[in-house]
């Protein structure tokens, strides 16, 4: 018998929706294709990797209305309380005729077999509410989450280029005329109050403030939260874990902050990549260059920095640079609130520095000294839109006689944690910065890191990189030519 506390409101294309029975673990797709029919909207991977269920969410941030692209396979129903849900079913108008960018994809032959075009639609629909006049640039950043077998990219390239042109010539639009309703809407929807939803013998709870949110984790210490779900929802797509209670913090204004203060720049739990994006990339360039392999757009609209802590995967992409830069986390509960450098979060592997109870609530980033040296290496198989071998950060501080005064040094991929080179560091602290101190310093690295060989590369391809990426930061970071040296991998 199902038993509910509350409901969750939400906007699907032109239609309010009340759920107030739902299981934690529901998909979106599920949700469109299997409740609502809207089979527009695919499944290829059910991973968040493909594109081909790609939808827009419209979500108030402050006094603004953004929409946003998310994979629908791992965006869970139970997090959309004061969404707008945009399916390619909307875009055309109600005698038919095609949106701009749908007539766009016909006209430069952007569709081949087909599976994949919805997703591909619905990505350039977010890049027209987005950017007026995208360049080449801002189409291919638009389209890495998206992928065809077909290889059609070229043409739907030039469908994007073609209808940005065509932008003041644009007949309707589905959103842009009801925008102003549509805040108002979802402004009422929002909830300050704690929103509880069983369904059998499951429960999902919405709180509705940072505060309710330690009062509900201090009742379900055993919880499993859920920010952006591009992890989490994986556990459900792929290892069919049954997950009970869950607890959706997506919608917790609290947790949404970016202040930039002389101190650093702090950054809210609840933040996701592509809105802490502008941030990072003003106060600290190279990793926010990082950022933008990180995923695709549909991922960075929905991870959170904060999640990917909370996580503690040994292969996650913000920690590393994190840990670089010196940042510490907040961990808060019904207890209060205690900050820990990051590096020190991390314990063992799938253990952290956070009893029952807590939750991260921020991230905080000292500023970067305009003469200290700083470089991101994401290494993976192919250069967007995909999981890292090994992630390395590199800082340095050096003096006016070019010697290290400090180094930090981080890797991801390569332990069961992300770990500083400690042993590497310690050789490079004091010397002279200089082809030479960086060879004899890169044995080092066999002392600090024993990675694991899995699919994604070798043990020995891992440590072989790292070695080479202490050089190539040698290379971009001192103006000097060097040789550069080759290393023999024994199997």
């Amino acid at each position: 018998m199902t038993q509910s506390a509350g409901s969750i409101r939400f906007i699907l294309n032109d239609r309010e929706v009340v759920l107030d029975s739902l299981k934690p673990t529901s998909t979106l797709l599920d949700f469109l294709r299997l409740e609502r029919r809207l089979t527009g909207t695919k499944e290829g991977c059910a991973e968040g990797d493909c594109g081909a269920c790609t939808v827009l969410v419209g979500r108030l941030s402050g006094d603004d209305l953004v929409y946003e692209g998310v994979n629908a396979c791992i965006r869970f129903t139970g997090s959309l309380n004061a969404t707008h849900v945009v399916t390619v079913e909307h875009l055309a108008a109600k005698d038919g005729t095609l949106h701009p960018v749908q007539q766009a994809m016909v006209d430069y032959h952007g569709s081949q077999c087909g599976f994949c075009t919805p997703g591909f639609v619905m990505s350039l629909y977010g890049l027209w509410l987005s950017n007026d006049n995208p360049g080449r640039a801002d189409i291919e950043k638009a389209l890495q989450g998206n992928l065809c077998r077909c290889t059609g990219y070229e043409p739907i390239i030039r469908a994007a280029e073609a209808v940005a042109q065509a932008r003041p010539n644009a007949v309707f639009d589905p959103i842009l005329k009801v925008r102003a309703d549509v805040r108002a809407k979802l402004a009422v929807m929002r909830s300050q109050e704690t929103i509880t939803i069983s369904d059998g013998d499951s429960t999902l709870i919405i709180p509705g403030s940072a505060a309710a949110l330690a009062d509900t984790l201090a009742a379900h210490p055993m919880a499993t939260i859920v920010a952006g779900s591009t992890d989490v929802g994986l556990w459900v797509t792929k290892q069919m874990r049954a997950l009970n209670p869950v607890i959706f913090i997506n919608g917790i204004d609290d947790l949404q902050s970016i202040r930039r203060t002389e101190d650093g720049l702090s950054i809210g739990a609840g933040v996701s990549y592509s809105a802490a994006f502008s941030a990072i990339s003003e106060s600290y360039p190279a990793f926010g260059r990082m950022l933008d392999r990180l995923g695709g757009e549909q991922v960075r609209n929905m991870g959170t920095i904060g999640g990917n802590i909370a996580n503690g995967s040994p292969i996650g992409d913000s920690p590393p640079p994190l840990i670089a830069l010196g940042a510490s986390v907040t961990l808060r509960s019904t207890a209060g609130q205690r900050t820990v450098p990051l590096e020190d979060y991390f314990i063992d592997y799938g253990r952290q520095d956070r009893t029952p109870g807590e939750f991260v609530e921020s991230i905080f980033i000292p500023p970067l000294p305009k003469d200290d040296r700083f470089a991101v290496y994401k290494i993976s198989k192919r250069r967007d839109e995909d999981i890292s071998a090994l992630c390395g950060a590199f800082r340095m501080t050096l003096d006016r006689e070019n010697r290290v005064m400090d180094a930090r040094i981080a890797f991801g991929g390569m332990a069961g944690t992300p770990k500083r080179a400690k042993t590497v560091e310690a050789a490079l602290i004091g010397k002279t910065w200089n082809e030479e101190t960086v060879t004899l310093a890169q044995p080092a690295f066999e002392i600090d890191f024993q990675p694991l060989t899995d699919w994604r590369a070798t043990a020995a391809y891992r440590t072989l990189t790292a070695k080479n990426l202490l050089l190539r930061f040698f290379l971009e970071t001192s103006g000097e030519r060097a040789e550069i040296k080759r290393f023999e991998v024994v199997a």
